[in-house]
């Protein structure tokens, strides 16, 4: 089964310190959420599982509340699960980093090959800019919205 692998430049253009994280699911992510989160120095995003869970526990406790409690804290552990490794990538981008390319591949080291080799012989692999719009609403300054199309964001 194919994958999904981003790789991320630094900031000073070093490629030997391109990092590459398999986009998708974790399941390291989804069973030890905040653990992941701070081994990974998502300071803030730890925090926030780690609250979250508290809370799930406090309710869990309580009569009534229980399936609640065991909904939140699953729903957390689902969320950082599917999103820690979008949380990682996007952490990089705010620091400088820059998505180089996203290449899919059965696995890390055919993905690595695939994209080093192409480093090497001056092949052009562009990670696609996502938040560039593009057609006729780029040229009227507009841009969609979730999916809405037509939806100019609230712009007059």
């Amino acid at each position: 089964m194919a994958s999904s692998y981003v790789f991320l430049v630094p900031p000073d253009d070093q490629r030997q310190d391109t990092r590459t994280i398999r986009d998708g699911f974790s399941w390291l992510a989804f069973f030890f959420p905040w653990i992941w989160l701070l081994a990974h120095r998502l300071w803030l995003h730890a925090i926030i599982a780690f609250v979250l869970q508290a809370i799930s526990g406090v309710l869990m406790e309580q009569p009534g509340f229980g399936p609640a409690g065991l909904a939140l804290a699953f729903a957390v552990n689902l969320f950082v699960g599917f999103e820690g490794q979008n949380f990682r990538i996007r952490n990089l981008a705010s620091r400088g980093w820059r998505e180089e390319a996203a290449i899919g591949a059965s696995s890390i080291d055919l993905a690595e090959a695939i994209y080093f080799s192409n480093i090497e012989t001056g092949a052009n692999l562009k990670a696609p800019e996502w938040n560039q719009a593009s057609g006729p609403q780029a040229q009227q300054g507009n841009s969609t919205s979730l999916g809405l199309f037509g939806f100019d964001g609230g712009r007059k």
